[in-house]
């Protein structure tokens, strides 16, 4: 049984199907074809999928519920404060009890480590949806934006990262070298990236020709980028720390000063919410933005790892018509 816990675990290939699939999806749904919406409608007719969610979402939710309602999949959304998981229960009996009853579960939780053990007790798919180290349906998302936008495909492309060390960047910085892109991550001095992921990181790169850079200069980074991305400063849950984490990004806001080092074609990527701090107005709402296709897109990863993770379970090879479940 495959899971999806990050888009390190998969392999080149196996991540190039899911942007593909994603892609093909999305024509599908735009295409409103009622036979073809039929045909995907039953493919998980009478099944469950369960969304069990320690934290609040707005694209997660709304993208996975439409995902399952797709496939004829009844989503069931099993909040912090709708279960005993943590409270009364430990992790072993509530996964063992949910995944009896449905056949997935999208988890978006705290800690890496609740999704391992939710991957260790479970009897169907686990999804990552978010955990505090990986993001792999985000990245799955905005692999497929920069494909649509500059085409990775037909052109070398370089993007970076301007903000924090955390869980989207550590899966699509993984996701874009991958696809043969170059990756820049600036971080604050002070904020290290994941060795785990640096490491992984270099070994893709050495097999692919990709370069991955890190740096505590944003300006550095933004030099000559054909896309520019960030991401909050203050995750949830480090509230209390927001004094401090603003004053240590300063000089880390994406805004025209820092974009015009980018080059003239740039594109401008945040997987929101967004703040204030982390970019100005004229860029988040500007003719180089392409963030609000990108929260579309959560719709299309989500289709398109159901159909692989779930319908044909974890078979790569299996084209979109192919129903295993």
């Amino acid at each position: 049984m495959r899971h999806l816990v990050s888009i390190k675990d998969l392999s080149n290939e196996e991540f190039s199907v899911l942007v593909d699939r994603a892609e093909h999806y999305k024509k599908v749904v735009k295409a409103g074809n009622l036979t073809e919406n039929q045909k995907n409608h039953v493919k998980l007719i009478g099944k469950t999928v369960a969304l069990v969610f320690s934290k609040r979402s707005t694209r997660t939710r709304i993208s996975t519920e439409g995902a399952a309602a797709f496939f004829g999949a009844q989503p069931m959304f099993l909040g912090k404060d709708d279960i005993q998981l943590g409270v009364n229960e430990s992790f072993h009996d509530t996964t063992k009890v949910i995944s009896s009853m449905v056949s997935c579960i999208f988890a978006r939780v705290n800690k890496h480590s609740e999704i391992q053990q939710l991957v260790e007790h479970s009897q169907v798919p686990i999804i990552n949806s978010l955990c505090d180290k990986f993001h792999p349906l985000q990245a799955v998302c905005d692999v497929l934006t920069i494909k649509e936008h500059l085409d990775y495909t037909k052109n070398k492309l370089k993007i970076a990262w301007i903000g924090d060390a955390n869980n989207v960047i550590n899966d699509m910085a993984i996701a874009c070298l991958k696809m043969g892109m170059d990756v820049a991550i600036s971080t604050p001095p002070g904020i290290e990236m994941d060795p785990e992921i640096i490491n992984a990181g270099l070994e893709i790169s050495k097999g692919n020709g990709t370069k991955l850079e890190c740096t505590h200069n944003s300006k550095e980074a933004a030099t000559n980028a054909d896309v520019l991305v960030t991401d909050t400063f203050i995750s949830m849950g480090e509230e209390f720390a927001k004094v401090a984490k603003l004053k240590q990004f300063r000089g880390f806001q994406v805004n025209s000063e820092l974009s015009s080092l980018a080059k003239p074609n740039y594109k401008f990527m945040h997987c929101l919410p967004r703040h204030h701090e982390e970019v100005t107005d004229d860029i988040f709402y500007g003719d180089h933005s392409i963030v609000f296709e990108e929260a579309e897109n959560r719709l299309y990863a989500a289709m398109a790892v159901m159909d692989v993770f779930v319908i044909n379970k974890g078979d790569f090879s299996a084209g979109p018509d192919s129903v295993l479940n």
